[in-house]
């Protein structure tokens, strides 16, 4: 609305005329500070009436009754007709034109976080603006609060002139701050260079450098000499750090970075620093199931093998004897500077009791030792701490076919046994038992001959037969054909475990280690004793009795003898 005064005098019309501006509502105005008051400001602006301001308006800067400023006209007259005016929608008005420009001509602009809001930061560039927490920075902030009350410059990014809305990025001013600053460091730097970064990032394969504006990465392997296992061993994030260019791709805008390279390589004279048969000394810094690493200097760590551990000792885990930090002392095995390991030994340290173990076990001589422990093959006899002994169930009886150890003996019982070999390289002992006595089989034929009558006891019923228990402890087999003259369809009919029988024997094979009996033959002449001998040795497998030659073989694989005898599992 505009106000306008009419006269008929051309002087006085002039008069108001220069004393008096066309007011329009909405429209941004000079005025003076006449007053000011507890919670408003008096400003004139030339009217015909004053204008107030609240005070609250004027709380950012300092003013004072005679000072100019710029306000925004609201209204020419209220209902108490008072001019309205406001001096912060003043500058409203005219910093968001300038917003509006500004995001025209994509420029920057300035402004100071004031707060944080859901989902960002509210932030005064004239007007007020959102700064969503995606585009504060390249990296996403952990703490938005220490951003309220700086200063930064943004690109406006969206603008909403109804709603007067605006959307800043600072992220995007950082990032197009980095691609400049990547291209001068890719243009100006060459491989070999030093270059100072911070340290951005860490994974597993190794960390990332920021490099004023251009990301290098540090492999794991190019950060030390030595082993480690993870960078966080040596970085941490934020750390500044001097490191060495190794390569540069500019199409890929990639960059190598070596840190160790930096460093003089311990690797280079580790022959002549270490060399094989020399005792060295270091602290272990990690133990695995195969083994202990031992650092010897820095970037220089030799292994320990499980099994360089004890020349004697059964050493499963390396940390049932070692521990982390500990020093220890070690002799140098082997080295390879081209894969950069070092072998240790700690049994070297001290004389291999193999070495001399022939002269206090001589092969022939008896020992007595104290069973360790029982396997299915063997017994193993402790001689002396770490030294074993095994006799293998082959080795525990001449006449007995032994399936177990357990059948004759037991762990923690003491045993006599004889040495019968020696393997130095394999660490070996070979004991037995068996050998402490005479073989029967070699006096077999004064004992047992053919035709002979003899007495013994039914050790164990098989399908094909039955075992018969002779002195000496010496088996028979009387097979199922040889028990009666009559038909016999089950061996359990006609005999059980510890029935006394009278058999005659029929074959004697000294080299396999078989006798074998009849019972049905006992009462027999000599004559018919002759005959039957002929039928028995003409038996084939193919016939429709088992041959005694295929029992005996079948015997290799049920018989148990020793077990305790059960004739109600041996057949069906």
């Amino acid at each position: 609305m505009a106000v306008a005064i009419e006269t008929t005098n051309p002087e006085l019309s002039q008069l108001i005329e220069n004393n008096f501006h066309t007011y329009r509502e909405n429209s941004i105005v000079h005025g003076t500070i006449l007053e000011i008051k507890k919670q408003y400001v008096i400003v004139d602006i030339g009217a015909k009436s004053e204008g107030i301001i609240p005070i609250s308006e004027f709380e950012d800067e300092e003013f004072a009754v005679g000072d100019e400023v710029e306000v925004l006209l609201e209204k020419l007259e209220n209902e108490e007709g008072m001019v309205v005016l406001s001096k912060e929608k003043a500058a409203h008005k005219q910093n968001w034109d300038k917003i509006v420009a500004v995001y025209n001509e994509g420029g920057l602009v300035k402004g100071k976080v004031k707060s944080v809001v859901k989902g960002g930061l509210m932030v005064n560039v004239g007007v007020e603006a959102f700064l969503p927490g995606s585009q504060i920075d390249i990296i996403p902030p952990k703490d938005l609060n220490e951003y309220v009350g700086n200063v930064y410059e943004f690109k406006i990014v969206k603008i909403n002139d109804d709603r007067k809305n605006v959307v800043l990025s600072r992220r995007e001013v950082i990032e197009a701050e980095r691609a400049e600053q990547r291209a001068q460091f890719l243009e100006s730097v060459k491989i070999g260079d030093t270059v100072d970064g911070l340290v951005k990032n860490l994974t597993d394969f190794g960390a990332f450098i920021d490099l004023q504006g251009m990301d290098g990465l540090l492999h794991i392997t190019d950060m030390s000499w030595g082993r480690i296992n993870h960078p966080s061993e040596m970085l941490i994030i934020g750390q500044p750090l001097t490191v060495q260019i190794l390569d540069v791709d500019k199409e890929k805008e990639r960059v190598s970075l070596g840190l160790k390279q930096l460093q003089n390589n311990p690797w280079e004279d580790i022959d002549a620093k270490y060399p094989i048969g020399s005792t060295v000394k270091g602290s272990i810094t990690k133990l695995v199931p195969y083994g202990a690493f031992v650092e010897l200097e820095q970037g220089v760590e030799g292994l320990i093998h499980v099994s360089e551990l004890s020349w004697t000792k059964r050493i499963t885990r390396p940390s049932d004897v070692l521990s982390v930090d500990q020093q220890v002392e070690a002799v140098v095995l082997a080295v390879s500077k081209d894969e950069q390991k070092i072998s240790l030994g700690v049994r070297q340290l001290e004389p291999n009791p193999w070495d001399d173990v022939d002269a206090r076990y001589p092969i022939g001589s008896t020992i007595k030792g104290e069973i360790r422990n029982l396997t299915a093959y063997g017994a193993f006899v402790e001689l002396e701490d770490g030294i074993d002994g095994m006799i293998h169930v082959s080795d525990l009886s001449w006449t007995r076919k032994i399936n177990h150890p357990s059948e004759m003996l037991k762990k923690g019982e003491e045993v006599e046994a004889q040495v019968i070999d020696i393997d130095k390289t394999n660490q070996r002992i070979s004991l037995g038992i068996k050998q402490l006595e005479t073989d029967p089989w070699d006096a077999i034929d004064a004992k047992f001959k053919v035709g002979d009558l003899v007495k013994g006891t039914v050790a164990k019923i098989a399908s094909f037969g039955a075992f018969i228990q002779l002195q000496d402890d010496i088996d028979g087999l009387v097979h199922i054909s040889q028990l009666s003259e009559d038909h016999v369809a089950k061996v359990k009919d006609v005999l059980k475990v510890g029935d006394e029988v009278e058999a005659r024997v029929i074959k004697v094979d000294r080299v396999e280690r078989r006798i074998g009996l009849s019972i049905k033959a006992a009462e027999y002449s000599e004559e018919e004793l002759k005959k039957e001998t002929a039928a028995f040795e003409a038996l084939r497998p193919s016939s429709d009795l088992v041959g005694l030659e295929q029992a005996f073989n079948i015997a290799q694989e049920e018989w148990r003898p020793g077990q305790e005898s059960d004739d109600t599992s041996s057949e069906d």
